[in-house]
């Protein structure tokens, strides 16, 4: 172990503190320096920044200048002669986020700061102070730190050494499962017994296996940098009691985005002088998918008895509608500590709310409001688009308003990935949708032949191309001719004959189940035989099921289905949302078209773009104009994390609106629709129970009368059938679950039944009866739910022809149209 006194760096360090006597000369100098950064101050501010003993919790709301308080009280800590740079911690999530607080606090005290060592994120901290004592937990001082890559290597080798079946326990299932454990700080020896049946029964073994042969590597991954921090502390007092000694002041911001092994770390080093501040806000704590503990900063009272709680609650961002909005809907959660934004700021407009029909409307009304606001034609003055923000909860709502932008040549960037049609798994997707339409396409053969993994190395790869070259044939023609001649062989050989075969029959179905419209059909070669009944098809099969099938045929589906991290299922979604989007096309070829046309309207050099991302990427952000669409039951709040994690997931659902929210400066707009395509059928959406939530004097109802009733709410439904429908559906999950127990719970039932007797008993239920029969006459305007708007064109029984005017003329089942004088647009 190095010796404390022995380091030169710690001596240095601690020359540097001799020239400071306490409550010498220069001490008292110091603190005699004018502070003129306290002056723009608001009360609470100041009172953060010059509470200096003893711990302190700053629960700053959004928008309240937190980090302004942060960075002051550090300048007043250094300006008062409290500490040296080098005695204080200052903990950060993000290398911008430090690079941004040291800036700062350079601008407070004059640009002048002799380094700041311990100012960093935590991964950042901990890898410092573990190289300085890497021989107490076996490893060298030059270890190796392992990206995801090389740490996805090592476990795979491990799994199949054990001769675990990695396709049914993928090595990524246990990577995400070992970063669980480190980020609760448990290591192979203080698992706990709840934990043995993880990776079928295998986890706690495989981990400690996996620690032992790191030693071996003298490596780390990630999660180590904090685990054996905390491992060293924990073992070794003499060590830890010098760190605290040395760390006067400890910062921490982001507090309530902490794990475990983080909160564990932090609280060792606090238990010296105690001065540890930290700066959080609990609404706003939304990452507990990756391991954050909101309880970190709800229990900070007790973890540092006599702490001194201030409220950061002057917001300095949005108007007070929207505080008052967002005010709303957190107050629903009972884990919280409490506070109220408020703002000097007066008046402003109202947070808008409005449904729409479908998905496809929604981002139509978006776009042309979009438009609207960068005009200036709504009675404002124009703000340009880098200044309005789309905000979604699913990354697969993109789609939607990228498909829309795209069209009406309208500048956007997504933030936190790329485009939708830019995405691995959308074009690993068209990919295979490529070949079926066009069997000559090289390139997009090239990307899908060994995606997902079929054995197939670079040698079998090399050798298709060589013959296709030679041949002057397709790389698919190739493949077959090769695997028929028994050229590729073994595994890999095997896997690439059933993917040609599989090309073959999908092609074979897309033919066949077009042949009735070949004169009309794209994808019909006419100067070839018709083909004959794919066997096993009984038929015809839309270019929809088509597409979903040979996903799931090319086992595309599932390696994202076996794909444990957290990325996968949002991969998942996006293919459902591609397969959703072909409903709008005629064929598949179509769709394929329409994708390289609108892809090639190029927006990348536009001077201003409006912004797509997630609620989640938004965190910290803020924009005059924000969208939030897309807020619907089991799409906002997610159903998937309400599922996993009962009302815990609830409340961080709830957090996530309250952030969105507070995105917003000047203007807010929610929307939610009343049908969302979801594989390939229409279903009736419920309104988030987040909207009951919101108070009505701050919301101005923009939704056009009869779609939901014309009342306020989620649960303003139209008609009888519509309201016992979504009110018996609530009544049974809240007796499954204490999911639908929250204080919003009841307040939305109440809401619900007044609501609900105000309902015009006319009103047109919003999901078509397909018991009616209504009559109609030639030249009547109706909708379908499908096909849209279309005049009716001719009658024969109960069958109508209807012009649409987007999917053209189509016969259809008079019982599932309706008058379009009926329909809300």
């Amino acid at each position: 172990m190095t010796d404390w006194d022995d380091d030169p760096f710690e001596s240095a360090e601690r020359a540097s503190l001799s020239a400071r006597a306490s409550g010498g000369i220069a001490a008292r100098a110091m603190a005699a320096r004018p502070a003129p950064y306290l002056d723009d101050l608001n009360p609470e501010q100041r009172r953060a920044v010059e509470t200096l003993d003893g711990p302190v919790l700053m629960l700053a709301g959004a928008g309240t200048g937190k980090t302004k308080a942060l960075t002051t009280r550090i300048a007043h800590l250094l300006n008062t002669g409290r500490a040296q740079p080098n005695e204080i911690l200052a903990v950060t999530f993000t290398n911008k986020a430090a690079r941004e607080m040291k800036e700062r606090v350079g601008r407070h005290v004059g640009g002048v700061i002799e380094g700041m060592p311990w100012l960093g994120t935590f991964h950042s901290l901990c890898n410092k102070l573990l190289r300085r004592h890497a021989e107490l937990v076996d490893l060298k001082s030059n270890f190796t730190i392992l990206d995801t890559d090389d740490q996805l290597r090592l476990l795979k080798q491990l799994v199949q050494a054990h001769g675990i079946d990695d396709k049914r326990w993928p090595a990524r299932m246990l990577s995400g499962i070992l970063d669980q454990w480190k980020n609760r700080g448990w290591t192979p020896e203080t698992l706990p017994a709840s934990e043995s049946s993880a990776y079928n029964h295998k986890g706690p073994a495989l981990y400690a296996e996996y620690q032992r042969r790191l030693i071996e590597l003298n490596a780390v991954d990630f999660g180590d940098l904090l685990l054996h921090v905390v491992t060293i502390f924990q073992k070794y007092p003499d060590v830890l009691e010098k760190y605290q000694r040395w760390f006067k002041y400890i910062l921490v911001d982001e507090y309530q985005d902490t794990n475990v092994a983080q909160y564990l770390w932090l609280r060792l080093l606090a238990q010296g002088h105690r001065n540890i501040c930290c700066v959080g806000d609990d609404d706003q704590s939304i990452y507990g998918w990756r391991g954050a503990e909101v309880g970190n900063i709800l229990r900070f009272e007790k973890d540092f008895p006599g702490a001194t709680t201030i409220r950061l609650e002057q917001n300095y961002r949005s108007t007070s509608h929207i505080l008052a909005a967002a005010s709303g809907v957190i107050a629903a959660n009972e884990d919280r500590l409490g506070k109220t934004l408020w703002t000097q700021a007066e008046g402003g407009e109202k947070v808008r709310l409005i449904g729409h029909w479908d998905g496809d409307e929604e981002a139509r009304w978006i776009g042309e409001e979009v438009e609207a606001y960068q005009r200036g034609t709504r009675g404002l003055d124009p703000i340009g688009l880098d200044d309005q923000a789309i905000l979604v909860r699913a990354s697969f709502q993109m789609r939607a308003f990228e498909d829309r932008f795209l069209t009406i040549g309208m500048p956007y960037r997504v933030i936190g990935g790329p485009r939708f049609y830019e995405r691995m798994e959308i074009r690993d997707a068209m990919a295979y949708f490529r070949v079926v339409v066009s069997p000559e396409d090289d390139l997009a053969f090239e990307r899908i032949v060994n995606t997902p993994k079929r054995g197939l190395g670079d040698k079998a790869q090399a050798t298709i191309n060589a013959f296709a070259r030679e041949n002057g044939i397709s790389l698919l023609e190739a493949a077959d001719t090769l695997v028929a001649d028994g050229a590729i062989k073994g595994k890999g050989g095997k896997a690439l004959g059933e993917l040609v075969r599989g090309f073959a029959r999908w092609r074979a179905i897309m033919l066949w189940s077009a042949a009735p419209a070949a004169t009309d059909d794209a994808v019909i070669d006419l100067d070839d035989p018709l083909p004959e009944r794919p066997e096993g098809l009984e038929e015809p099969l839309s270019h929809v099921e088509l597409a979903q099938l040979i996903l799931d045929e090319s086992g595309y589906t599932g390696h994202w289905q076996n794909d444990k991290t957290p990325e996968a299922p949002g991969r998942l979604e996006n293919l459902k949302e591609l397969v959703r989007a072909l409903e709008e096309f005629e064929n598949l070829q179509g769709f394929l078209e329409h994708v390289a046309l609108v892809m090639s309207n190029d927006t990348e050099d536009a001077a201003e773009k409006v912004t797509i991302m997630t609620l989640h990427a938004a965190k910290g952000l803020e924009f005059p104009v924000v969208f939030l669409p897309g807020w619907e039951d089991g799409l906002f709040p997610s159903q998937r994390s309400m599922d996993e994690s009962g009302m815990k997931g609830l409340e961080e659902e709830r957090r996530l609106a309250y952030v969105g929210i507070t995105r917003a400066e000047r203007h807010c707009t929610i929307s939610f629709v009343a049908n969302r395509l979801t594989y390939g059928q229409w279903n009736n959406a419920m309104p988030s129970r987040f909207i009951d939530e919101l108070p009505e004097e701050h919301v101005d109802i923009l939704t056009p009368p009869g779609l939901y009733g014309g009342g306020f709410g989620a649960a303003a439904t139209a008609s009888p059938k519509a309201q016992a429908m979504r009110e018996s559906d609530l009544m049974d999950r809240a007796a499954n679950a204490d999911v639908y127990k929250s204080p919003g719970w009841a307040r939305m039932q109440r809401n619900s039944a007044r609501r609900s007797v105000r309902q015009p008993t006319e009103a047109r239920n919003m999901v078509i009866d397909a018991s009616a029969t209504p009559a109609f006459e030639v030249g009547e305007r109706v909708f379908h739910q499908k096909f849209g708007y279309g005049k009716v064109t001719g009658l024969e029984g109960d069958k109508l022809t209807v012009a649409f005017e987007k999917a053209g003329e189509k016969k259809v089942v008079a019982s599932y149209v309706t008058a379009a004088t009926d329909v809300p647009f």
